[in-house]
């Protein structure tokens, strides 16, 4: 039962959070930042955060640094959160290096600075975190920083697009329908957006609808433009709203005949997607719950192993328990990221399917 798991979980934490356990602290903070059992609170995840990462914890570190960039609970504060990232990142943590040089790029700190971006992006790049993968790409693409180099880029978007990266799937079917750097494949395009708009992602929505509203690589088919446009300007993509106003004018033109009959139709298939997008969000849910209770498991092992200082009834009870007890964690910790694993082989061909037509071949 999750909700009794989080019960657990909290009154773990509590007690070991309050002896000062670096890792349950951080743990809380997670669950307040997320609602996972209990109500969402960005500033009391904060507080946790703060805590552990005071102690050189570096995943709270990043934590709390992502609160401060974002103003979640505390105030936006660029200087300080850079601070916590280059804590974290000097501690070797992926995603923490990777929002280093993101601050780099975007200047948050005073001019943009593509050298120190790209460095800190190899740096993550080499601990396999996707968002720099796909951020290399991106500055090659764009020639910042470095001279353009497509080959390069999509070397990178690959690389990205392989770890699940929505936005580097989404380059990728750009490059393959404009030629950018590749011969024009319009069944490949179509192939990486629709693992991208599987993730929900906007801009490849679009592009989708745009693909079928011009017959890129097929005929066209103005009711899958139109259920693609709704999609991707349900989500604010400026260009699926210009579109989709655009296709509805052009439909509208006339006797208002042929837009009965594709709005009848889009309507269909606007059905079928929703349903695929919300068991996508399902099964994104349940991984995440899935790998939570993996950490929660695999923190106990740490505590075991270093007990916190103190005598709380918390400490005696884990300390006492052993190896026997330790090993027992461990087994739990890999059954729960076995079954997040089996989820994912569903998420994937969900992510890969078109539900609405046949089936787009496999770039």
């Amino acid at each position: 039962d999750v909700a009794q798991d989080y019960v657990q979980a909290l009154i773990s934490y509590r007690q070991s959070a309050d002896q000062g356990f670096a890792p349950a602290q951080n743990q809380l903070g997670v669950m307040y930042e997320h609602g996972y059992g209990v109500p969402m609170d960005y500033a009391r995840a904060a507080g946790y955060y703060r805590m552990a990462a005071e102690q050189g914890y570096s995943r709270a570190q990043y934590n709390l640094a992502m609160l401060l960039e974002n103003g979640r609970g505390v105030r936006r504060d660029y200087p300080q959160a850079f601070n916590w990232f280059r804590k974290a990142a000097d501690q070797n943590e992926p995603d923490a290096e990777e929002e280093v040089g993101f601050m780099y790029q975007c200047g948050f700190l005073g001019s943009r600075d593509y050298a120190h971006a790209l460095e800190w992006y190899h740096r993550a790049a080499g601990h396999s975190n996707a968002l720099a993968e796909n951020q290399l790409g991106f500055l090659a693409q764009k020639g910042w920083g470095e001279p353009e180099d497509d080959i390069e880029a999509l070397s990178w978007y690959m690389k990205a697009a392989e770890q699940g990266d929505p936005n580097a799937q989404s380059n990728i079917g750009y490059m393959y329908q404009n030629g950018v750097g590749v011969a024009p494949d319009y069944p490949k395009a179509m192939a990486w957006y629709q693992k991208a708009a599987g993730q929900g992602h906007a801009i490849a929505e679009n592009q989708i609808g745009w693909m079928y509203e011009h017959g890129l690589g097929m005929a066209p088919d103005y009711a899958q433009a139109l259920s693609w446009y709704r999609l991707s300007a349900e989500q604010g993509d400026k260009n699926g709203i210009n579109n989709l106003q655009a296709l509805t004018a052009k439909l509208k033109a006339g006797d208002g005949s042929q837009w009965i009959a594709v709005n009848a139709a889009a309507k269909e298939q606007a059905e079928a997607q929703a349903e695929r997008t919300q068991r996508i969000k399902d099964l994104h849910k349940r991984i995440a719950e899935l790998e939570f209770d993996a950490q929660q498991e695999e923190n106990l092992v740490a505590q075991m192993e270093h007990p916190a200082k103190g005598s709380g009834t918390g400490a005696a009870v884990l300390n006492t328990l052993g190896t026997f007890g330790s090993m027992q964690f461990r087994l739990e910790a890999e059954k729960y990221r076995a079954q997040a694993a089996s989820l994912r082989v569903e998420l994937a061909q969900l992510e890969t399917q078109n539900p609405i037509t046949a089936s787009v071949p496999e770039p």
